[in-house]
């Protein structure tokens, strides 16, 4: 599961990081992002890689109802290539989610839950693997919308959560964009659980657990 994350790198961060070639739509310094709100996304079509916005939660093209996008703002790698609401997306319509921290709720011996921000060790940006859709709004305007695929915990995180976001490695990043590529057991080979020790998990306050708090005293480790 990765229901908030941040994203607090600016616009020419991120396309130097990523590679953008065309910026459509500029990030902003954002400490606590919650589904259903814009988020940074890059793609690539055949002629450029694109840093763009979409909601967050896939609105499958097929969808009648908008809603179903607030239960899928995640995707099991495991199931990916089954499920109705994600294999052509797999096949047809990848992006990177820029990150550079995202939280998790531990759920202590009293049954409390304690929020935990996990970041790389070396602070820096990395990218989430994700997944787009294109769904026509009753006006015929078109919505674009995007997953954060999860796979299995590390040993920093199996103690946090059963589940975390599907980090890629630097050098997966254009096989996982590139729209050439359609076949589906090297893409899902990408889809790894990151190294626990490259990543650190510090616990945060409890003022991230209300989404209109978005500074970066949400950081603060406790």
């Amino acid at each position: 599961m990765c229901g908030r994350y941040t994203m607090h790198h600016t616009t020419d961060q991120l396309a130097m990081r990523f590679g953008v070639q065309q910026v459509a739509s500029a990030a902003t310094e954002r400490y606590n992002i919650a589904p259903t709100q814009p988020v940074p996304v890059v793609i690539e079509t055949p002629e450029t890689r694109v840093l763009d916005a979409y909601r967050w939660g896939l609105i499958p093209s097929w969808a009648d109802d908008p809603a179903i996008g607030n239960k899928l703002i995640n995707a099991r790698a495991e199931t990916l290539a089954e499920k109705p609401s994600f294999k052509s997306a797999l096949v047809k319509r990848r992006c990177l989610i820029p990150s550079d921290g995202f939280y998790e709720w531990q759920k202590l011996a009293d049954n409390s839950k304690q929020p935990m921000y996990i970041q790389l060790s070396d602070k820096d940006l990395f990218a989430f693997a994700g997944l787009w859709e294109e769904w026509k709004q009753p006006d015929g305007t078109p919505l674009r919308t995007c997953t954060i695929i999860t796979v299995g915990p590390n040993e920093v995180m199996a103690p946090i959560h059963n589940r975390m976001p599907a980090i890629l490695r630097p050098g997966d990043e254009a096989l996982w964009l590139d729209p050439s590529q359609k076949s589906v057991p090297d893409l899902l080979s990408l889809l790894k659980t990151y190294p626990a020790d490259r990543i650190e998990a510090i616990p945060v306050s409890k003022r991230v657990n209300t989404p209109t708090i978005d500074d970066p005293t949400l950081l603060s480790p406790l």
